[in-house]
């Protein structure tokens, strides 16, 4: 990549996912929607797995981090995105860009550990299961979790780090939020170092738990072959299939969006592939589990329940207290 003429960048321009401004009513409209969908789906499961006695498992804490992990994920970028695609001014400053950066990388790194982290619960309860609850608990899970959290903290501020120390040449970002790759394509050189980085820590932090996750299921693989009974291997399948699903949601947008060279950053494709990521994905996680989660739709059953009870209960005694207001009124 030839030198480019240097500019001193104080501030970063978004051009957003359309120029076209008669679109710009409906990508609003779409992404609100499912941005709306995705919060208060993952909102819900984070409530039901802490206040339902039934999920107060390994299992289900996992699956409330990554619930809690999606709501952050889609919230550090669809709001801003929100409010730039009505509005005319789509600047963000220097500062406030490398924050979002280094929030969205580590946010996004910490979904595939709990996936990871999940993989091997399930691993753990159906190559062995007797010893389960001695292998897998709560304690264990919430330091893997803080571990993790503090792994690709440090990633991030690495990546975070290399990218303010280049030198742009311009400050038009090809995208809704400040993502690694636009602005690699914004450094006046070829950033070596930070493509390097990509592919080898980047690869060792990011990557190394969807082998883990592979691994995992070889394990669980060769086990539900040896498995005897039809009843044993169904519910061995449909405690896994939840789980393939979001990962093969996750490291194929997360393949395709980080792991090549950003010369061949394609424009169009990778806004595709940014939407699914940071808001589709988030929005189907909640819908996979609960559908297909007899014990989350149960909790969520008992959950409106009680919601339905208490509202009927408040409005019986407010409806008490207004009669008894009347009748002293009369007397």
């Amino acid at each position: 990549m030839a030198a480019r003429n240097r500019t001193e960048v104080t501030e970063f321009v978004l051009l957003g996912l359309s120029s076209w401004p008669e679109m710009q009513p409906i990508i609003f409209g779409i992404v609100l929607a499912m941005y709306l969908v995705a919060v208060m789906g993952n909102a819900l499961l984070v409530i039901v797995a802490h206040s339902d006695s039934n999920l107060q498992t390994p299992m289900y804490f996992l699956l409330s981090q990554l619930s809690f992990t999606d709501i952050f994920l889609t919230t550090i970028t669809v709001p801003q995105m929100l409010v730039h695609t009505l509005s005319v001014n789509r600047t963000i400053s220097y500062n406030r860009c490398m924050i979002q950066l280094f929030f969205f990388m580590a946010v996004g790194s910490m979904e595939g550990h709990l996936l990871a982290v999940m993989a091997y619960d399930r691993y753990v309860a159906i190559c062995n299961p007797l010893r389960y609850s001695a292998i897998v608990s709560n304690q264990l899970c919430v330091r893997i979790t803080l571990t993790s959290w503090v792994v690709v903290s440090l990633n991030s501020f690495l990546y975070s780090v290399l990218v303010s120390r280049l030198t742009f040449c311009g400050n038009l970002v090809t995208h809704f939020f400040c993502d690694i790759t636009p602005l690699l394509q914004l450094s006046c050189v070829r950033p070596v170092v930070n493509e390097m980085l990509i592919f080898t820590e980047g690869v060792a932090v990011v990557v190394s738990p969807f082998f883990f996750i592979l691994a995992s299921y070889a394990r669980i693989g060769i086990a539900i072959a040896h498995m005897h009974t039809v009843a044993a291997l169904r519910k061995a399948l449909s405690t896994c299939s939840s789980h393939i699903l979001v990962v093969l949601l996750l490291y194929g947008s997360v393949i395709r969006m980080y792991l090549r060279p950003s010369s061949s950053y394609d424009l169009d494709q990778d806004h595709q592939v940014a939407i699914f990521y940071t808001v589709v994905t988030p929005m189907l996680n909640p819908l996979i589990y609960s559908l297909r989660n007899k014990e989350v739709k149960g909790a969520l059953r008992r959950l409106f329940r009680k919601a339905c009870i208490s509202r009927n209960f408040q409005c019986g005694f407010q409806t008490n207290k207004e009669w008894q207001h009347i009748s002293q009124d009369h007397n």
